[in-house]
């Protein structure tokens, strides 16, 4: 058998520890080796364990994920572990920071753990060399595509599911927001000043018509959807019953799970 994938997680946020931690618990070929809850005692888990992968959030207390990142840019001893980080809207600066700083992938929060799960194993077992991609490349896995796999197709199939009415305006705009951002991540750090303007400008209209028409969508699907299919798509990241994904939310995740399917496919 295959050695674990051991993992450590750096993270102030409790309750995002320990879903982590239960899903962790379930998996596996994946093992928790520790929670460092601030910046020092993840540091410290680190030179511990030797973790393959680092899970790791941004805004902490007493070292922060920039400063976890310069640390582990400056050892000297000891493997470098693959790293995620857990960024959230509004953090775009902090983003770009740690982009250059070497991570070698993102995870926009709220999150599917199941994507996470494949993510993690892709990273840990491709079979390509383990050196760190140039800052420049940082999104080489994310935006890796397979021709074989007609994305349109599927992110139609998507939002049928979902039960977004095909004859809304926000259905188009939403579809074509989806395919740019998995075409291009960064896109989602620029919701605003460059989705929604490149979509407008194909249907020339306004920008913030094209937010409303998603926002529109999207409340029709919570109304008229059906619930188990919500579920689980939306279920690890929020309480459907009570909160409606933001569009960023809402198109970062469709996003990442064709992302997921056009790489395991």
């Amino acid at each position: 058998m295959n050695r674990k994938i051991k993992v450590v997680i750096a993270d102030d946020n409790r309750a995002l520890c320990q879903m982590l931690s239960d899903f962790l618990a379930g998996q596996e070929d994946i093992s928790l080796a520790g929670i460092g809850y601030n910046g020092i005692d993840a540091w410290e888990l680190i030179k511990t364990h030797e973790p393959d992968l680092l899970i790791l959030d941004l805004v902490m207390p007493n070292l922060d994920g920039l400063g976890v990142l310069e640390r582990l840019n400056s050892r000297v001893n000891g493997p470098r572990p693959k790293v995620i980080v857990l960024t959230a809207f509004g953090q775009e600066a902090l983003t770009h920071q740690a982009m250059s700083l070497g991570v070698d992938y993102f995870v926009l929060k709220p999150f599917d753990l199941d994507v996470l799960g494949k993510r993690i194993r892709q990273m840990l077992n491709d079979p390509s060399p383990a050196s760190r991609p140039a800052p420049a490349a940082q999104n080489a896995l994310v935006q890796t595509t397979s021709s074989s796999l007609n994305l349109g197709v599927e992110v139609t199939n998507m939002m049928h599911q979902i039960g977004i009415p095909a004859h809304v305006k926000g259905y188009q705009y939403i579809r074509d927001a989806i395919l740019m951002v998995v075409e291009d991540v960064t896109l989602l750090g620029a919701v605003t000043k460059e989705l929604y303007p490149m979509i407008a400008k194909k249907y020339d209209t306004a920008p913030s018509r094209v937010e409303r028409g998603i926002r529109h969508a999207i409340e029709l699907a919570w109304e008229r959807g059906h619930t188990e299919t919500l579920k689980r798509i939306f279920g690890y990241s929020l309480n459907i019953e009570r909160q409606k994904p933001t569009n960023s939310e809402f198109i970062a995740l469709l996003a990442d799970k064709l992302r997921v399917m056009s790489k395991v496919s």
